[in-house]
């Protein structure tokens, strides 16, 4: 039996993706706060009732995947294969959510790049993407925790979980701010997980756990 969604599905999919093109366009185009809800259900030929159907505000427009991308995240974590340990559980989920950003098949580039400008340049928004950022991380930290007891306490779990994430994260900024290309950004990440990793051989060892 074939999983393909029907006609109604993939119209529903189809309005909400251009929900998201035509904001992150008119947002770039006119300005965040200066652009209105009726504006982009104008720009898409439906109402401001259908655009509340799929998005509560502009903010939740902005940040359409983030509790997706946190859940196949956390999947991943909970799916604990056989003998694998916590680094590289967190290694594996950190990769895959950091692969999905080059790899959405929804999204182009441009739109991309138009989401992450706005981010960085928009402080209502960048004060939401933090809050966002420290809440998938404590929510990771405790998944962490909770499939891995026997080798990480809740605080060795947090400290992995934030010492990999912020540094993928930051290096990928860093590398975005001087100019990289997409593949560019993305190998940063990688590099970053891998140079955190070396540094975190200690974490899981009895000897190095508080008395």
């Amino acid at each position: 039996m074939s999983d393909a969604p029907g006609l109604r599905e993939r119209k529903k999919i189809r309005t909400r993706n251009a929900l998201i093109e035509a904001s992150l366009r008119l947002f770039e185009e006119k300005g965040y706060d200066e652009t209105t809800i009726a504006e982009i259900a104008a720009a898409v030929d439906v109402s401001p009732r259908t655009f509340f159907s799929y998005f509560t505000s502009k903010e939740d427009v902005v940040f359409f995947d983030h509790e997706m991308r946190a859940e196949e995240a956390l999947h991943v974590i909970a799916d604990r294969r056989p003998g694998e340990s916590a680094m590289d559980l967190l290694v594996r989920a950190v990769r895959q959510s950091l692969d999905r950003d080059f790899a959405d098949p929804d999204r182009s580039a441009e739109s991309a790049e138009r989401r992450t400008h706005l981010i960085e340049s928009v402080p209502s928004l960048q004060a939401r993407a933090l809050h966002l950022l420290f809440d998938t991380q404590r929510r990771l930290a405790r998944a962490l925790h909770d499939a891995c007891p026997d080798e990480l306490d809740p605080v060795e779990a947090a400290t992995a979980v934030g010492a990999i994430v912020g540094a993928a994260r930051l290096a990928a900024l860093t590398s975005r701010g001087l100019g990289a290309s997409p593949p560019e950004v993305r190998a940063a990440a990688r590099k970053a997980i891998d140079i955190t990793i070396s540094g975190l051989g200690s974490l899981g060892s009895p000897d190095d756990r508080p008395r």
